[in-house]
């Protein structure tokens, strides 16, 4: 419990509290979770986990173009991971529902991101929890930057990228591996095929499309980002040969960039839903949430006991993310009800 929650040996009072045999008592139990995690110790599993679960160990992977977004700087790169740790820190807090980590109308900002997002009113380096307009295409971890530069490779975005992130991280049905001797999808840089065209080829694979009508949806629902998270309606071509000329960066009015192809959006879930951007994507998601409780409940699992997920334990899972159900699947309910689990007590 100790290495789950703090990333460390015990302390004195858990080492005391097991050597007297009570973290066998559920209330004993759930009042040391209780302690721990309000211990500043906690920020070890805030970081770790969402290092884990989001990938947001890999935000350094890779560098953005620079001739392309020059707006990237290490001040942003500094606030992107810390804006989704704070997020997350504030939902254990304060016990919030995992549809949060869809949709909120509330983030963690200082004022480098809140001018990457194009949010006014947020001043100095500091994070703290700012409300968001109705209409920044924000709120929840799918939209933050540090998500959104993961899922890229600096110079690019991928819907099959993001698309099959989407689902193992968040809705946790994994797509199958792609068959051998598919080709990856190069991209255009000429601008004279799309992504839907490309898309296309693969799709006319039966063995592939079964697995592109689950992946492609959400990551077209993210085209709306470019590689650092900010908002685009087209995407930046390298120089003026293939562009339709330059215009200003969006939020930031002392940039230009070249000017390519308009950004395609929108598409039909597998379960023929359509959606026009991530707006009503967010909204499909968030009709059944028992898919986003269950995956969290395994990714918690998974951290907390260094072990996959086996077949049996899926009824350990179900059970979890039931008994989170009438506190909307709470974020600290689930750390509790895993802590709780036969799954954690046996390993």
């Amino acid at each position: 419990m100790s290495y789950f929650l703090w990333s460390t040996l015990p302390d004195d009072e858990l080492t005391a509290v097991a050597a007297r045999g009570e973290l066998r008592t559920p209330a004993v139990l759930r009042a040391q979770v209780e302690r721990m995690l309000d211990d500043d110790r906690a920020e070890r599993f805030i970081e770790n986990f969402t290092g884990q679960w989001l990938e947001l160990r890999k935000i350094d992977a890779t560098t953005p173009d620079p001739n392309l977004y020059r707006e990237f700087d290490a001040f942003l790169a500094w606030s992107m991971p810390r804006e989704t740790q704070a997020f997350f820190a504030e939902m254990l807090q304060d016990d919030r529902s995992v549809a949060e980590f869809v949709q909120s109308d509330w983030t963690m900002l200082n004022a480098r991101l809140a001018q990457h997002y194009g949010i006014d009113g947020v001043h100095g380096g500091e994070l703290r929890r700012v409300s968001l307009p109705p209409d920044a295409h924000r709120g929840g971890v799918l939209t933050h930057a540090s998500v959104l530069k993961v899922t890229a490779d600096g110079t690019t975005t991928s819907p099959i990228l993001r698309g099959r992130w989407v689902l193992e991280k968040i809705i946790g049905t994994p797509p199958a591996p792609p068959p051998p001797n598919v080709g990856a999808i190069e991209p255009d840089i000429r601008g004279a095929t799309t992504i839907r065209q490309q898309l296309a080829k693969h799709k006319a694979i039966a063995s592939c499309a079964s697995c592109h009508k689950h992946i492609d949806p959400p990551g077209f629902a993210l085209e709306s980002f470019d590689v650092i998270g900010g908002w685009r309606e087209f995407y930046r071509a390298a120089d003026e040969r293939n562009a339709k000329g330059q215009v200003t960066v969006r939020n930031y009015p002392e940039r230009i960039a070249w000017r390519g192809p308009d950004v395609e959006i929108g598409g039909t879930t597998a379960e023929g839903r359509e959606f026009r951007n991530i707006d009503d994507y967010r909204a499909l998601l968030l009709a059944d949430q028992e898919p986003l409780a269950r995956n969290l409940a395994r990714q918690l699992l998974v951290f907390a006991t260094g072990a996959d997920v086996q077949f049996a334990d899926r009824e350990v899972v179900q059970s979890i993310a039931a008994k989170t159900r009438e506190r909307n699947h709470g974020l600290r309910s689930l750390v509790h009800e895993v802590v709780q689990s036969p799954a954690f007590l046996a390993k």
